[in-house]
């Protein structure tokens, strides 16, 4: 059975910076030359305790011997805000897995650090040194990090040292940002101080400088010099291009990674390494291009053929090696290589050293050289060989190698080019997918939505293995335990496993375990400071833009979910709680309606029953029967609405109608209604500041089969006796409440009932009730019913039409009234 493959973490604030890049494009390299495992994990540069940043942190939690081997730390990424302290304080957290810091030197720990203080050494000395300046502003880095203060230190000692004055006026800090920069030289202007020159702690602060300068019409480097530190990629394209101090940075993640292999192997290693930087004069300090390692020329003559170089072979490579830094070991032998086709081209193998020289660019830009500096090499060559004597063929073999100079130039210029150009359309090609998935990510309301995003939108951003998993939150879950939400393999969508997992394992079982060695970059899944809910795994490969932007799309889409949930949660739970206020309405509403029915119905004259069935939200059906000597009143309404508040309309109505009508009994039924809607209008509208109206019809019934009549509602039904048939009486009034006053469009109507009518109101719950095709039951229906019992008595009449209304809409929506009378004419004496 073989060994398992170790897994390494490497842990950094962010993996798109030119640092970061750098850095990480060493350590994957080394990673593959060793063959084990990468885990990349990345949040936010470390904040101090209290400070916020937590959630975006949490990756660096997770890892632990659950799920690697051994740590690399960035701690010069990290360190900005908590400094040595803080991060001694870090490391100890990964107790007791093998950790080893890059930029930063812990006490008891492996670490590998640059020579800062060299560096700024060679960068104030060549301002002073070469350019004669005397007033060197100085743009340093936070105060807690460590290769900040070691720069900052050895600038005010390259001072001290030429015996220049310190003035702390010339000093200024930054953030290692391009903003910073600005901002820094700013407040240095701004304090009057004269200004000749200008050394920043790092490459984007000194563009930064270069950018505020231009502003106030200050040139570079006509009117003042500016040297970075680093050697970015961008250093060499800025206008002007940026002298600076070349750190390895491929170098450093190269070397981090083969030390930390042999710690694992239980080899002993130095507590602190220290690697060289060099400085690259460009145009910002008035120097044109040149290879830093840039030697003087041999002054002997040449010889001729072969023998030109084999005389000066080994200093030539030692020379050669310098100009140039290569991060990985693969291409040790390139200057042996590329020497040997010289030795061939001016042997008469025509074409050997261009084609040599093509393949060592091929394979230097895969191991992320900067085939810029190859020129150097040129440079070297063109020195070291030196200018032939004149005359014989002498002359002709230096004309012979300048024509190969100069064609060699041509192809690392077009090399380089088509390098810069490939990575632009990668940086396009990034944003442009990044600019179409943010679309899809914004969209995304629930955590099924999510998934169907991640599984369209990651093939298309270059990532083909995802594992998305979230914090377990149900309640019996334990601390530290997580769900898979979301996993793909070769491309597409799996099916996640059920089982929860410990959270320090990063993703499911299996996920980061494998035949094929892989890289992995680990990022949170939150959203702000403090909203950590999991973590996302991706597989690399994919443009560096693309994995910090899904680490913002992830977490707000995961917000955006959890805040629509919540959102339809609450108003869910309004819902239930109208819901119930409207039950609890209905039913009071309910017991005000049926407890105001009349308990006895008896007017003389007339044989009369009646019902009234609230419906689930109950309406505002009103009827009574108040019976006076001479006969009786009779109304229906129907106020428009339902709950406590139409049951609190039908309750006025109700009252005022009785006290009206027994304060007058033979009132007129026009005036009787014109003098409610005036008080229901004040009182609804006014007080209640409701918009409530309603139908009602009055009718005013004397024992001689007159009725008299006047109000807005259903028509009227009388089936006559000697007809049997129903004849309809409309109502020609208005809805009480709707206006202030209603007396110019109110009269009275009248008919006459004769011996043996049957007089039908009712409330639109009937006609209106809806059976299952939407059809309503329908005046004609009602008449028809009505017709076929007329003859019996008005209870079997009522209790008919309820049926046959109940048949047809078994749960009416709305209240159903039905009141049925029959005329007795008085008899003769």
């Amino acid at each position: 059975m073989s060994e398992k493959r170790r897994t390494i973490a490497f842990l950094m604030d962010y993996v798109g910076g030119d640092y970061q890049s750098e850095v990480r494009f060493g350590i994957e390299r080394a990673a593959e030359a060793h063959d084990v495992n990468l885990v990349i994990a990345f949040g936010e540069t470390l904040a101090l305790p209290g400070e916020g940043g937590a959630a975006q942190n949490s990756v660096y939690q997770l890892i632990g011997p659950e799920t690697v081997d051994g740590i690399i730390v960035a701690s010069a990424t990290l360190c900005h805000h908590i400094g040595i302290e803080g991060m001694r304080e870090f490391f100890r957290a990964y107790a007791p897995l093998p950790v080893f810091s890059i930029g930063m030197a812990i006490d008891g720990l492996p670490s590998l650090i640059v020579n800062n203080g060299l560096g700024i050494e060679l960068s104030v000395g060549h301002m002073i040194d070469v350019h004669g300046r005397r007033n060197i502003a100085y743009v340093g880095g936070p105060a807690n990090n460590e290769e900040a203060k070691a720069r900052a230190d050895a600038y005010w000692g390259a001072l001290a040292a030429r015996g220049l004055p310190l003035d702390e006026r010339l000093f200024a800090v930054g953030a290692f940002t391009i903003d910073s920069g600005r901002v820094a030289i700013r407040d240095i202007l701004d304090r009057g101080v004269e200004v000749d020159a200008v050394v920043a702690a790092n490459d984007k602060m000194a563009l930064g400088v270069i950018e505020l300068l231009a502003e106030r019409g200050i040139r570079v480097p006509q009117d003042i010099l500016v040297s970075g530190f680093d050697d970015a990629f961008i250093a060499r394209f800025s206008k002007p291009s940026l002298t600076t101090v070349r750190q390895p940075m491929k170098r450093l993640g190269a070397q981090a990674m083969d030390t930390m292999m042999r710690m694992l192997d239980g080899e002993v290693v130095q507590d602190v390494a220290l690697l060289d930087v060099e400085l690259t004069c460009r145009e910002s300090c008035g120097c044109r291009v040149q290879a830093s390692a840039s030697l003087a020329p041999s002054a002997s003559a040449t010889r001729d053929g072969p023998s030109l170089v084999a005389a000066r072979r080994e200093s030539l490579e030692t020379a050669l090696r310098r100009s140039v830094a290569i991060p990985t070991g693969s291409l040790d032998g390139w200057p042996g290589e590329l020497l040997s086709a010289l030795e061939d081209e001016l042997a008469g193998r025509e074409g050997r050293f261009r084609h040599a020289l093509e393949a060592l660019l091929d394979a230097a830009g895969r191991a992320g050289a900067i085939l810029d500096h190859f020129q150097g090499v040129i440079d070297v060559l063109r020195e070291r060989l030196g200018r032939p004597p004149s005359g014989g063929g002498g002359v002709a073999l230096y004309d012979a190698l300048e024509r190969l100079w100069h064609v060699s130039r041509i192809v690392i210029s077009s090399a380089s080019m088509r390098v810069e150009g490939e990575r632009r359309l990668t940086v396009e090609l990034a944003a442009t997918y990044l600019s179409w998935s943010a679309q899809s990510f914004s969209t995304c309301l629930s955590l099924p939505s999510l998934k169907r995003v991640l599984a369209s939108e990651l093939p298309v951003l270059g990532i083909s293995r995802a594992a998305v998993s979230l914090y377990d939150d149900a309640p019996e879950a334990p601390r530290g335990v997580m769900r898979s939400l979301f996993l793909m393999e070769d491309g597409r969508e799996v099916d996640p496993p059920a089982a929860s997992f410990p959270a320090r394992r990063l993703a499911p079982d299996g996920f980061l375990e494998g035949r094929e060695r892989t890289t992995m970059i680990a990022l949170p899944a939150a959203f702000g400071d403090e909203e950590k809910f999991g973590v996302a795994v991706f597989n690399s490969g994919a443009h560096e833009l693309i994995y910090d932007a899904l680490r913002l799309q992830i977490g707000s889409a995961i917000k955006a979910a959890a805040l629509h949930r919540e959102m339809v949660r609450q108003v869910e739970a309004r819902e239930r709680l109208e819901q119930e206020r409207v039950r609890q309405e209905s039913v009071v509403a309910a017991r005000i309606q049926t407890t105001l029915v009349p308990e006895r119905l008896s007017v003389a004259g007339l044989s009369l029953c009646a019902v009234m069935k609230p419906a689930a939200e109950v309406g505002g059906d009103y009827y009574d029967v108040l019976a006076t000597a001479d006969g009786g009143w009779l109304g229906i309404g129907d106020v428009a609405g339902h709950g406590l508040a139409a049951g609190l309309v039908m309750l006025m109505i109700q009252s005022m109608v009785s006290a009206l009508t027994r304060r007058d009994p033979r009132a007129s039924p026009a005036r009787v209604i014109s003098a409610i809607n005036a008080a229901l209008y004040e009182n609804v509208r006014g007080r209640l500041k409701r918009d409530e109206h309603a139908t009602l019809l009055l009718l005013r019934y004397e024992r001689s089969g007159r009725v008299t009549f006047a109000g807005a509602h259903d028509d009227i039904l009388v089936c006559r006796a000697k007809t049997r048939r129903c004849v309809c009486i409309p109502s020609s009034g208005v809805w009480i409440g709707a206006m202030p006053s209603i007396q110019e469009m109110t009269r009275d109507d009248e008919f006459v009932l004769e011996d043996g009518d049957v007089l039908v109101l009712y409330s639109d719950g009937v006609t209106e009730a809806r059976d299952a095709h939407h059809e309503q039951f329908g005046l004609e229906r009602l008449c028809t019913t009505i017709e076929a019992v007329q003859a019996e008595s008005v209870v079997v009449i009522r209790d008919r039409i309820l049926k046959e209304v109940e048949g047809w809409c078994p749960s009416p929506d709305d209240d159903i009234t039905i009141v049925v009378a029959r005329y007795r004419a008085p008899r003769q004496p």
